[in-house]
């Protein structure tokens, strides 16, 4: 169902966008380059999706997405660039428009873009009606990983599809060969004797992710059946963690740590910011915990709470099978 919003700036911008796409002057030209476009059938979120192949104005929403259409050459149309890390190379692309954040979306920009195709998902998921309805001659796809399904699978649909998309299979089974192979190396080392506990960082301090649904790490959890050192009733996926006591954490003296900082993503260069690293390693409360104690502590990539497609999971978890071999 569309998202409900009162008649404000929000509305009018919609109202704007829609009156800027019915005046483009270009609008002509890019039904008539859409209709002479090959077209494909691919299922996504919502069911079977006509998708023209390739695409000839491409729109990019989805933070997951992000590195993949990069890596693949993908001409971008509109983006947005405001939630892409600086490793993602349009990030430094000034000829992008910019549809800004989800939290102050710029509709106006996707319409000028004209697409085919807006990628959508992850952040600007609620907005999917709002698009559909902006821009009716393009197919909006999405592809985020949907609840009650296996994780590792979600993001391997992810680049299945958009390798289909974009002609890009054999990228897209290299991709997923390399996922694979990183998950095959944790399995074969990590003992399920060893207990595990997910955290991230975040304005100086220490919030709990819980195995299962805690954002970003929860997930690993079930990937690998690791032993959580402490499960807690009612937890969340709040991008902040949950507010779990670092005394509670400490208690449950985890083998492993396994950790994101959030704000190594979006806060790096503000005053104040503290890497994870030195936020643990200054915790008096977690000093005699054993996977301090042993430096068996594993950091996420430091883009991945705004870059959390398969391969900065590929990235990770090479580096946590890393971890293991290391500790003998």
């Amino acid at each position: 169902m569309p998202v409900s919003r009162p008649v404000t700036a929000f509305s009018l911008a919609l109202a704007s966008a829609l009156l800027l796409g019915g005046c483009s002057s270009g609008g002509q030209a890019g039904e008539d380059s859409a209709a002479e476009a090959d077209t494909i059938e691919v299922e996504d979120n919502n069911g079977t999706q006509t998708v023209s192949s390739p695409p000839s104005s491409v729109v990019a929403l989805d933070n997951r997405t992000f590195e993949t259409l990069s890596d693949w050459g993908v001409e971008l149309s509109a983006g947005a660039i405001s939630l892409m890390p600086d490793t993602i190379d349009y990030a430094q692309d000034d000829s992008i428009p910019d549809v800004g954040t989800h939290n102050e979306p710029d509709f106006e920009t996707i319409v000028a873009a004209e697409p085919d195709l807006v990628v959508n998902g992850q952040r600007f998921t609620e907005y999917h009606d709002d698009i559909a309805s902006l821009v009716p001659d393009a197919t909006v796809l999405d592809l985020e990983p949907r609840d009650g399904e296996p994780f590792e699978a979600e993001l391997k649909r992810q680049i299945t599809v958009l390798g289909e998309v974009f002609d890009k299979q054999d990228e897209a089974e290299r991709t997923i060969a390399d996922f694979d192979a990183s998950v095959e190396r944790v399995n074969e080392v990590y003992d399920q004797d060893e207990t595990v506990m997910a955290v991230t960082t975040s304005g100086g301090e220490i919030g709990y992710l819980s195995p299962g649904v805690g954002r970003t790490l929860g997930p690993v959890f079930d990937i690998f059946d690791l032993a959580p050192a402490l499960e807690v009733d009612g937890a969340s996926d709040d991008h902040q963690g949950d507010d779990i006591s670092v005394e509670a954490i400490a208690a449950s003296d985890p083998d492993w740590i396994l950790v994101m900082d959030r704000d190594a993503a979006v806060a790096a260069d503000e005053e104040g910011y503290e890497t994870a690293a030195n936020i643990l390693s200054s915790s008096e409360a977690l000093s005699s915990v054993k996977a301090v104690e042993e430096e068996q502590i594993v950091y996420m990539p430091v883009d991945t709470y705004t870059n959390e497609g398969i391969q900065t999971y590929t990235e990770f978890f090479n580096a946590f099978a890393d971890a293991l071999e290391a500790r003998g």
